[in-house]
């Protein structure tokens, strides 16, 4: 027991330190090719590592499968996700917006401020892949009932972001599209469907992980309300949006005053 109680915050300071190296190496990446955007696919990928090494060390009894199955979760998310970043920001010649605004504003001290806020990255990454970690730790057999919750509940969420993705992507790629709003499939419905279904993903880790009188496994569920407190409320949809009314004016007003923010919901009718 003694040597739990040091091998688990000897994990959780591993993980740290292999995070912040990741976003150092992010730092290094959009400095070396002045596109920030490469931040999210190393943020991503190394989430998606550090998840899937903190739920397959094996520490305690929790039952392999459950370890496995956490893991492989973890790996598909940020395969999915971080592959289509990495196209993305490899295929593009200018810097994502949010970037392009911090090297604008920030001047002289963008490097070492670009610096503490990968730091902060880093922080986060660790958050959620401690939520993964914690989610494959449970000793208890697996729950049929919420393993199924858990399966389904990502598969919809993988699923639904890789449509939103591809219905953008497909929507930038039409030249007669420059300077409108998309307003098609699933952005007909939520302003942000890729935010949606990223902060879903993360209830599926903690479903899985709940089994048995394990109180800690409740804790899991902070992940996704954390999700959302980012992506709504701090990094995701309020630059975004700014950028949005800023390139696109009227027309993106009108939207924001027809469709829900995040949650798919039918839209308002105009007039």
């Amino acid at each position: 027991m003694n040597v739990l109680r040091m091998a688990y915050p000897a994990l959780a300071l591993t993980l740290l330190l292999f995070l912040m190296l990741v976003m150092a190496g992010a730092w290094v990446a959009q400095r070396a090719t002045r596109n920030s955007g490469w931040v999210d696919v190393f943020w991503t990928f190394g989430t998606g590592i550090a998840g899937a090494v903190g739920a397959l060390v094996p520490l305690g009894t929790a039952p392999p499968a459950r370890r496995l199955l956490v893991a492989a979760l973890v790996l598909v998310w940020a395969g999915r996700l971080g592959g289509y970043i990495l196209r993305r920001t490899a295929a593009i010649r200018h810097e994502d917006a949010r970037y392009a605004r911090f090297r604008a504003e920030w001047g002289a001290g963008f490097e070492r401020r670009m610096f503490l806020l990968l730091m902060i990255q880093a922080a986060v990454a660790w958050l959620l892949a401690l939520a993964v970690t914690l989610a494959a730790s449970n000793p208890y057999p697996l729950a049929p009932g919420l393993t199924l919750a858990g399966l389904a509940v990502f598969a919809g969420s993988v699923a639904g972001e890789g449509l939103a993705d591809r219905q953008m992507h497909a929507f930038r790629a039409d030249p007669a599209n420059r300077g409108k709003v998309c307003a098609r499939g699933l952005w007909a419905w939520s302003r942000h469907p890729n935010y949606f279904f990223e902060i879903l993903v993360w209830l599926a880790y903690p479903l899985i992980g709940l089994a048995g009188p394990w109180w800690p496994g409740l804790a899991g569920l902070a992940a996704p309300l954390f999700m959302y407190w980012l992506l709504a409320k701090i990094s995701g949809v309020p630059p975004l949006e700014r950028e949005m009314l800023a390139s696109r004016g009227d027309a993106y007003r009108d939207y924001q005053a027809r469709v829900s923010p995040i949650v798919p919901w039918p839209p308002r009718r105009r007039g």
